[in-house]
């Protein structure tokens, strides 16, 4: 069985180091709010090229914590209009409903998977206070042209870079573009914890302050409750953890676009919508391929056929937001493009530890689908 993801061996090539690192934890005492996650944090927002990294419990509280900052600030309140896309996973829009705002859902592009810039302006009314682009499966969402909007209408801009560690345009990388971002670290992201683990990042230094408060009860100074916040902690060893495999993030990427590149050049079967068909040698750079997510219409079969023959392929995701029970209200909603998307896509395993020759194998077996 080719695995889709084969997160035991991606760890295995680190081991020697996550153990030292785990053993300076243990033995320095100090489990949560020490070193480790004060170097941890100074590393990643270098790595982001961002003034502050702000380490927290999971990415879904990175989004929640950023969203509630700029309320205690009074940057939002509640009722405010938040627009973010249409086919994300249901997280991106948990924060903004968990903060008493109003997600207002804008379809992606076909093409890219990203939400669409030449929607999100039609979306904007007098409430509208925060763009949520969320850039899925290790593409940057069209930042430049929705920094534009934002600043026309005085927007903030929340990423939710939680699948596009180190992804780029122009040099910027994901993280770097708007007011703030959230990043996830589960470990299955490009640069995966050994449990759950989140960071925001910003340039912004009130936000930061008031994160910091919030993701520790609210508080500035130990006792001292300045605002209502929530226990949502990075721990020190999941930032020891984080901070050997940040190392290595930039080799492992370059593995991926590799498996990438062999995908892209090599099935040929033509009732196979592959990512990015007509991507240049620039934008296949700035991509950090989380996920190699192709289309078909005959999805159900070709996923059995590949199980059948030792591939294992997941769906990301089968369901979009609007038809959830989780929210119930918007079931009846049309969504076209989502709708299409959620219907037909299908991931093939990409990792750092898929060789080339298991690449093949799937190559092979993708263009002798028959349907």
């Amino acid at each position: 069985m080719i695995p889709f993801l084969d997160l035991k061996n991606i760890n295995a090539q680190y081991r020697a180091e996550l153990i030292e690192a785990c053993t300076r934890v243990i033995d320095s005492g100090w489990y949560i709010g020490g070193n480790e996650l004060e170097k941890f944090e100074q590393n990643f927002a270098e790595y982001c090229g961002v003034k502050f990294a702000i380490g927290v419990a999971n990415g879904l509280d990175a989004l929640i914590l950023t969203l509630r900052a700029w309320k205690e600030l009074g940057k939002l309140k509640d009722g405010d209009e938040v627009i973010v896309p249409s086919n994300t996973y249901i997280a991106s829009i948990l924060a903004i409903t968990a903060n008493d705002l109003v997600p207002i859902l804008v379809e992606p592009d076909i093409n890219t998977y990203n939400i669409d810039p030449n929607n999100i302006e039609a979306a904007i009314t007098t409430k509208t206070k925060v763009i949520l682009p969320v850039h899925l499966y290790g593409q940057l969402a069209d930042m430049p042209t929705i920094m534009q909007i934002a600043n026309k209408y005085n927007l903030l801009v929340l990423e939710d870079s939680a699948q596009s560690h180190g992804a780029t345009i122009n040099g910027r990388k994901a993280g770097n573009w708007g007011d703030a971002s959230g990043f996830s670290f589960y470990p299955g992201k490009n640069l995966g914890a050994l449990g759950d683990a989140g960071a925001v990042t910003t340039n912004d230094q009130e936000l930061a302050q008031m994160l910091r408060a919030l993701r520790n009860y609210g508080s500035h100074e130990k006792y001292k409750n300045l605002v209502p916040g929530v226990n949502s902690r990075l721990d020190e060893i999941q930032a020891a953890m984080l901070d050997v495999k940040l190392k290595f993030l930039d080799i492992e990427t370059q593995h991926r676009r590799k498996i990438a590149n062999l995908y892209l050049t090599e099935i040929k079967n033509p009732l196979i919508k592959l990512p990015l068909e007509n991507i240049n040698a620039e934008e296949y750079q700035q991509h950090v391929w989380h996920l190699f997510v192709i289309r078909i219409e005959y999805r159900k079969t070709l996923q059995q056929y590949l199980a059948e023959n030792g591939v294992q392929t997941l769906i990301h995701y089968p369901i979009p937001p609007h038809k959830q029970q989780a929210y119930k209200e918007w079931n009846d909603l049309n969504y076209p493009i989502s709708e299409t998307i959620h219907a037909e896509i299908m991931s093939l395993p990409i990792g750092p530890t898929l060789s080339l020759n298991e690449a093949h194998t799937i190559v092979k077996l993708c263009n002798s689908f028959k349907g």
